[in-house]
């Protein structure tokens, strides 16, 4: 399909929200490789890293096919300012029930995504979106098991965890920021929007939070952090990015 300059930047913010975010979450979850609490949470987090990070560079090699520069040059050279991501990805791991309700909260929230992308008229993206089926209710299926089983395990765990979607909640809400660009998206048929997004995201987490024992913040608490898709970000992703891009950064032309 060809696009007119106002589509085409459309798209491209669209596409980079969506990769900014696998890459960035998928770096943070491959921080508890060797640090988690079993051995075979190690290989989970590391496999769901892996998976998200996967995921990110196909969409990259999309951005590239519409003139953008390769993956690894997109991934490793860009400032903090260029990226799309939104701020409950770039926060650090902190504690484990802080990192379980955050994936828990962003994988429910791009298995939707994605379910909302299988026919978009982007074919390169639709095509993406039913090959990740697989791999997200994996994603889904891990965090709803520890979410579930440490909601209802005991006091202690039950208050961490609902600390932790207190926590998190808001940052959550910032994924669903809407662009500018939303109305030419749906025009287009590529995304119907954040907002219907949000509202299938809250259909799907909130039973299965009841099922934890856990509970939503009241409404009225309810204050979205915004700015990550317009690349005002945390004071976590610039070093964040300093890390990730320094071997990159050594050769950009090397071969492995």
């Amino acid at each position: 399909m060809q696009y007119n300059e106002t589509e085409l930047k459309a798209v491209k913010e669209f596409l980079y929200k969506i990769a900014d975010d696998q890459l960035i979450i998928g770096h943070r979850n491959s921080e508890w490789t060797g640090l988690g609490p079993l051995v075979e949470e190690d290989i989970a987090f590391s496999s769901i890293a892996q998976d998200k990070i996967g995921q990110a560079q196909h969409i990259y090699e999309i951005l590239h096919t519409l003139g953008e520069a390769d993956a690894d040059t997109i991934a490793f050279t860009r400032n903090a300012a260029d990226f799309k991501s939104c701020h409950l990805v770039e926060y650090p791991i902190g504690e484990y029930d802080f990192s379980l309700m955050r994936n828990f909260l962003f994988n429910h929230a791009e298995k939707i995504r994605f379910e909302m992308l299988a026919d978009t008229s982007l074919e390169q993206l639709a095509k993406l979106a039913k090959k990740y089926r697989g791999e997200i209710k994996y994603h889904t299926m891990h965090s709803d098991t520890w979410i579930t089983q440490l909601g209802r395990a005991n006091e202690e765990s039950h208050a961490r965890m609902q600390t932790a979607l207190n926590e998190t909640f808001n940052l959550a809400l910032g994924i669903f920021e809407e662009s500018e660009f939303a109305g030419n998206l749906k025009e287009l048929n590529i995304f119907e929007g954040e907002s219907a997004l949000q509202n299938r995201w809250l259909e799907a987490i909130t039973p299965l939070l009841e099922k934890a024992s856990l509970v939503i913040p009241e409404r009225s608490a309810w204050q979205p952090v915004y700015g990550g898709r317009k690349g005002y970000h945390t004071e976590y992703l610039e070093p964040m990015l300093e890390e990730m891009g320094e071997v990159f950064r050594l050769d950009p032309k090397a071969e492995w």
